[in-house]
């Protein structure tokens, strides 16, 4: 054996995963397909602005315990994202905006009293004839596409009303210095325990039986490799593990039992587009005597649906984000294009164009859909999915065990806390199940 376990993939599950295995004295080996560790947390240097641009994961939901817990031990702080928040009104310019934007999908709460799911769509239908909840039923609908990335036509109601319910999306801050050192930490403190990662290292095929498993892979080199361990942990977001097959990028052998391959049928990786611009100054602080100064959000804003600044950090740059079927139709359009709508955009937000293009210094994405190890940007529950989450958590035969963001069943599904927490309990899982074996 290579190892007591083989952990798959490198993001923050998968690093918090093999990290609580080498607390249990076990060997262990990560796989990571990318020439770096992360997953969905990028972070790329900007020329000028004092923070890194964050072209994944930027922020934490919710209380996130272990997220506030590794950030602390990291030596890094959180920082919160009070701040103003304005809507572009057509004709009107920009307007206060003093109503939470979570808030507005409260409505979606009450879905949980349905006797049946449904998809959100059908269910804000049912409010459509009520001219009086116009707005509301907009704010759940934007709440759902821009928030989740999910489709309404897709999204299950009850599931919504579940993570809404759970309290998770009401609080919101942000790493201080972005997620990225902390997954450095983490990834020191893996390499200090005596946890081997391999980088650029693709699977491709996971063969198991019940106490084996052997893991072939592709190297940077091109060489295939085999690693063999008494037991697994999945890591893989719900996307790439949904293309698993005899004609796609990972096989499994024998094939994941049918309630696994049921609830990955339930779960669906949403579409987001996320610009991250930057530009010589925060110019719109400026603007009507410093209106803005203390801006967070700026949303309904024109080409997409909501930009961001880094207040209270003041900093030349800008996230501009669209997500859910708008974000999907841009499949397809270049990266240079995406980011020239993008700076257009934020320039029409206060009749700038000419100052936000003078202003600007440059732009950067990351195409997560596009992306074979993500297909997505983070997971939601289509209608009908019912339990997949808990499903999907499932270990197999005591020897495949499947963590991520998309295997958290407590509200934190789509956030780096779910991520950790999952490779948490799938650790814990593994840890006791060699143990009775041995």
């Amino acid at each position: 054996m290579d190892a007591d376990v083989v952990v798959i993939g490198a993001g923050a599950s998968g690093l918090a995963a093999a990290r609580r295995l080498a607390a249990h004295s076990l060997r262990v080996i990560v796989l990571e397909a990318r020439d770096r560790v992360g997953g969905r947390v990028r972070s790329r240097a900007t020329s000028r602005a004092a923070v890194s641009a964050e072209l994944g994961a930027e922020f934490i939901h919710g209380r996130a315990d272990e997220t506030i817990s590794l950030l602390r031990e990291a030596g890094m702080a959180s920082i919160g994202t009070a701040g103003d928040s304005w809507t572009f009104g057509t004709g009107a310019g920009l307007l206060r905006d003093d109503d939470d934007f979570v808030s507005r999908a409260s409505l979606l709460e009450s879905a949980r009293s349905l006797a049946a799911d449904e998809s959100v769509e059908q269910f804000l239908q049912r409010f459509d004839a009520d001219g009086t909840m116009r707005e509301t039923v907009e704010g759940a609908r934007a709440f759902v596409e821009g928030f989740e990335a999910a489709d309404p036509a897709i999204a299950s109601a009850w599931a919504i009303a579940d993570e809404l319910r759970s309290g998770v999306d009401f609080t919101t801050a942000r790493p201080f210095g972005g997620y990225r050192h902390m997954l450095e930490h983490l990834r020191s403190a893996c390499s200090a325990a005596g946890v081997q990662i391999c980088l650029s290292t693709i699977v491709r095929r996971i063969e198991w039986r019940r106490g084996a498993v052997a893991v072939d892979a592709t190297t940077a080199s091109g060489e295939v490799r085999t690693f063999r361990a008494r037991a697994a942990i999945v890591t893989l977001p719900a996307g790439v593990l949904r293309h698993s097959g005899d004609e796609a990028e990972i096989v499994f052998e024998p094939q994941l039992p049918a309630s696994k391959r049921e609830a990955l049928r339930n779960i669906e990786m949403g579409h987001a587009v996320k610009v991250v611009l930057w530009f010589r100054t925060a110019f719109w602080e400026g603007l009507h005597d410093g209106r803005y100064r203390e801006a967070a959000f700026f949303r309904s804003a024109p080409q997409f649906g909501a930009y961001w600044t880094q207040f209270p950090v003041h900093s030349e740059l800008v996230c501009a984000w669209i997500g859910g079927p708008r974000a999907a139709a841009l499949s397809g359009i270049s990266h240079a294009e995406i980011v020239g709508r993008a700076l257009d955009g934020f320039g029409k937000v206060f009749d700038e164009a000419p100052l936000a293009h003078e202003e600007f210094e440059g732009g950067a994405m990351h195409d997560w859909s596009g992306d074979p190890f993500a297909r997505g940007a983070y997971s939601y529950v289509a209608v009908g999915g019912g339990d997949a989450r808990a499903a999907l958590a499932a270990p197999v035969d005591n020897t495949l065990f499947f963590a991520g963001e998309a295997t958290s069943g407590d509200g934190q599904g789509g956030t780096v806390n779910g991520a950790l927490r999952t490779g948490e309990r799938a650790a814990a899982q593994a840890a006791a199940s060699l143990s009775a074996a041995r």
